[in-house]
């Protein structure tokens, strides 16, 4: 079957609940929590407060983000836009609303601390960022950063132009040119035909080029932007017979399946939502099914673009092994978030700059970007269950100013951990003779 034609068998996903109003008819957008280090809170405006937050959270209008000391978090929009906090950091999302023409129109408050945006300035799109008494509204692609003080507040543009509105009148900001406002003197503002460093900056940008690089690096055209750098650098895709393009975690054999690991967060208004707990668990559990192939274990078909799967955060399961058991959201509507572990201990830091990663992990615990050649660690541990391997990932200033350890990857065989098992070479299909008849 190809992929267009996979369309009309996800028009009815069996798991989206009925109460729940479609992701597109009440024009009612969720956005990823696609990134966490450290303690970070979040407020989804349910009268709770603030509250541990969990990655791949859906994030909603009214929704609030504070990180703590030494904390980091990222929040990716549907195109790949991002907006990124750095410790001792509050911000709002006031508006993610979808206008009738199809555009989105997406605005955050700055309250406190440094705020990151990469707005990649998708036809119709429009991003508004607040801060103090100051407003800058982007139609077209940007990447700057506002720091947000006590008593000033300082706008600093990396690429793009920037109107910023205020008491002060309309203020043009170019590239590599930043501006500070005086928030105790009518927000009075001073220009710079320059740029001074931040110690974030570099975590911003080695996160901006980690999008950048495998968001392009794919075997498979997705309409949707968040979450495809995720599934491009933790998995790939393989070209199956009778069924088109499918996905696979690395560190995943057939005995792991996609529900082991996550959370039920509930939403008034529209009920539980499953949260997975997998670095790339975003697009998977809204869009396309979830396919058992027997020896190659489970494998994610995308669907199409009117295969959106709402709320529910549960795709279409097909051809579930025999004792296969879906998790379930409680019974009853409540604000308790209900975890889900049934998976086994994910990769773990052994180290500094060292970290053990276990078959069936799929991915669980490893940062972004910090092995190269993802695919062939893999094969490794299916190999030989587990391995210990050095991360290379690039240095990013800490609150303190240090820097953590960077050094080349490599792969150390663990002792033997459960039974050894091969895997498809990337990108082979496996043998007709595997694949479940539809």
């Amino acid at each position: 079957m190809s992929i267009g034609k996979l369309g009309t068998t996800l028009a009815g996903l069996a798991c989206l609940l009925l109460a729940i109003p479609s992701f597109a008819d009440s024009q009612v957008r969720i956005v990823r929590l696609s990134d966490i280090e450290g303690n970070v809170q979040i407020d989804r405006n349910t009268g709770q407060g603030y509250e541990k937050a969990i990655l791949n959270m859906p994030v909603t209008q009214g929704t609030r983000l504070r990180a703590d000391a030494d904390a980091r978090a990222e929040v990716e929009f549907e195109d790949g836009s991002a907006v990124r906090i750095t410790p001792k950091t509050v911000i709002e999302f006031p508006q993610l609303s979808l206008r009738d023409s199809g555009g989105r129109a997406s605005a955050i408050t700055l309250h406190e601390g440094t705020a990151y945006l990469n707005f990649l300035g998708s036809k119709n799109d429009e991003f508004t960022l607040n801060f103090g008494h100051e407003k800058l509204t982007l139609t077209q692609a940007a990447h700057l950063r506002v720091e947000m003080g006590d008593t000033q507040a300082t706008v600093a543009v990396f690429k793009g132009d920037v109107n910023v509105e205020g008491p002060s009148g309309t203020l043009a900001v170019g590239k590599k040119e930043s501006a500070t406002f005086d928030l105790a003197d009518s927000d009075k503002y001073k220009l710079a035909k320059n740029l001074e460093s931040d110690p974030f900056d570099s975590w911003d940008k080695q996160q901006a080029q980690y999008h950048d690089r495998y968001m392009s690096n794919s075997s498979y055209s997705s309409p949707y932007g968040y979450g495809v750098s995720d599934l491009n650098y933790y998995g790939s895709y393989y070209d199956v017979p009778g069924y088109g393009m499918m996905w696979q975690p690395y560190f995943a054999s057939a005995a792991w399946d996609p529900f082991m690991n996550g959370a039920w967060v509930y939403y008034p208004g529209f009920g539980y939502t499953w949260v997975s707990g997998y670095p790339w668990g975003w697009m998977p559990y809204y869009y396309g099914s979830w396919y058992y192939m027997p020896t190659y274990g489970w494998m994610w078909q995308p669907g199409n673009q009117g295969s959106w799967g709402g709320w529910n955060g549960k795709p279409r399961v097909v051809n579930a092994p025999p004792r296969f058991s879906l998790p379930q959201p409680p019974s009853t509507p409540g604000n308790k978030t209900v975890i889900v572990t049934r998976g086994p201990n994910p990769a773990t830091g052994v180290a500094q700059n060292r970290m053990t990663i276990r078959n069936d992990s799929a991915g669980l615990g490893i940062p972004r970007g910090s092995i190269r050649d993802l695919g062939k660690v893999s094969q490794t541990v299916k190999q030989q269950g587990a391995v210990t391997t050095t991360l290379h990932t690039a240095p990013v200033a800490t609150s303190t100013g240090a820097h953590p350890t960077s050094a080349p990857r490599t792969v150390t065989p663990s002792p033997h951990v459960g039974p050894r098992m091969s895997a498809p070479a990337p990108h082979t299909a496996p043998p007709p003779h595997s694949i479940p008849p539809k």
